[in-house]
């Protein structure tokens, strides 16, 4: 034994890659990219890369003190007004129920449909490990979602996995090279985020409504939240604001 003291720090984040051009963002509700991954986005857009937003739900079970037909509508301008301040321009949703989305063959081929439309080479998604990098506990919809992305990415390129999307005209698409899960309490690979990190803010404070239904939580104070993340990941990353992502190579 050498006596040496054995390190636990984490390892440095290794830069994400950047040979792709297109992305598709599959999250369970309005707020879930703008909770860490849009100063990514934002990045991106600035470098070219197209990037679309599919939802699987309207968040319509998000604000306690307001109806979910309500909130639904509000959410939704929110997030259009969200994916604006990032430059991304095209937004879908498949409109699963909010609060309880189920994990199985319905969201993989809703998922794998989206995924033969768009042909992404990166798909971006919500972890869907138990717990944040942070230490807070998941929910069951993020890890729902986050588990049909990984395996509705490989049913895209399956010519024998719904094969009844081949009848509407949506070919296999095998070309999705990486899957980027944000918020991953096991991250591998980060994004500069120093000159996009005011957007990613801005795109969190377009979701006015609800973060004032989180009331005096951390979370609701969108700059503070944000910042902190990024100067903490930032610590693993050569000193830069950084996003932290786990990624999944295809």
């Amino acid at each position: 034994m050498s006596g040496e003291p054995v390190s636990t720090a984490p390892p440095d984040l290794l830069a994400l890659p950047d040979d792709w051009s297109s992305a598709l963002a599959v999250v369970a509700h309005p707020d879930d990219v703008e909770y860490g991954a849009s100063a990514a986005v934002a990045a991106w857009r600035d470098a070219g890369k197209s990037v679309a937003y599919l939802l699987v739900t309207r968040g319509e079970a998000g604000i306690d003190a307001m109806d979910p037909h309500e909130a639904a509508v509000v959410r939704g301008a929110e997030q259009r007004a969200a994916c604006d301040a990032v430059g991304v321009d095209v937004l879908e949703y498949l409109d699963h129920p909010d609060g309880t989305i189920e994990y199985g063959v319905a969201l993989r081929r809703d998922i794998a449909a989206a995924v033969r439309r768009h042909q992404p080479e990166l798909v971006l998604t919500l972890t869907h490990r138990e717990q944040f990098a942070g230490g807070g506990w998941n929910m069951a919809d993020h890890i729902a979602v986050g588990r049909a992305v990984i395996d509705a990415v490989r049913d895209a390129g399956n010519r024998w996995v719904f094969t009844e999307l081949a009848d509407d005209g949506l070919e296999v698409w095998p070309g999705v090279r990486y899957v980027a899960l944000s918020g991953s309490p096991i991250a591998t690979h980060a994004v500069d985020v120093t000159d996009s990190i005011d957007r990613g803010v801005a795109s969190l404070l377009a979701h006015e409504a609800y973060l004032a239904g989180l009331g005096d939580s951390s979370m609701a104070d969108a700059d503070t939240f944000l910042r902190g993340i990024a100067e903490y990941t930032g610590q693993r990353f050569g000193g830069r604001l950084a996003a932290s992502f786990e990624l999944v190579e295809l």
